[in-house]
């Protein structure tokens, strides 16, 4: 059982529509106890969309937990039994009105392993074709072109606070210019 902790029990404290929230009994290597606070969520999808001038569209929505207004990639959460493929096109549709001819996986990153298990997907969208944005009845947000370059640097400069925005931008930057 090394590096490893058996769950002993597990109780669940709050049943939400995007999270549930559990505490858990486990067992140490070492035999020891401990409770762990444990967040279960259905994991998300990113998307950066790159049009021909590799311009990135961003959305800046407001994000309430931390009450301002964030410069992000396009994304959203899965619906419990949805593959992450098809939400990643359904969010670009959704927020940025655009649709894709390439569409390249990523890879996955885990945003916060201590407590949450949720896992996002990254996807790159290229030929973009554009549309008419459906968001839903509760988001509220604007897009905004900025260069791949001028985003990469953003990221680096610490303008772009979100986790999964910093990524797939530094993981796109690398993978056109195969600096990796």
């Amino acid at each position: 059982m090394h590096l490893e902790e058996k769950t002993l029990s597990s109780e669940k404290l709050f049943d939400g529509k995007v999270v549930k929230l559990y505490v858990d009994k486990a067992e140490l290597e070492n035999g020891d106890k401990v409770y762990r606070e444990v967040i279960e969520h259905p994991g998300g999808v990113g998307v950066v969309a790159l049009d021909e001038s590799e311009n990135v569209i961003f959305v800046r929505q407001f994000r309430y937990p931390h009450k301002k207004v964030l410069l992000e990639i396009p994304a959203g959460k899965l619906e419990y039994g949805e593959s992450h493929y098809d939400c990643g096109l359904r969010e670009l549709k959704e927020e940025t009105g655009c649709t894709c001819e390439k569409y390249e996986y990523l890879g996955r990153l885990l945003p916060t392993p201590a407590y949450d298990s949720e896992i996002i997907h990254m996807y790159l969208a290229r030929g973009l074709k554009y549309g008419e944005k459906k968001l839903d009845n509760d988001e509220f947000l604007e897009t905004e072109k900025i260069p791949l370059l001028k985003a990469a640097e953003m990221v680096m400069n610490n303008e772009i606070e979100d986790a999964k925005t910093q990524i797939a931008i530094l993981k796109t930057f690398l993978f056109l210019k195969k600096s990796y």
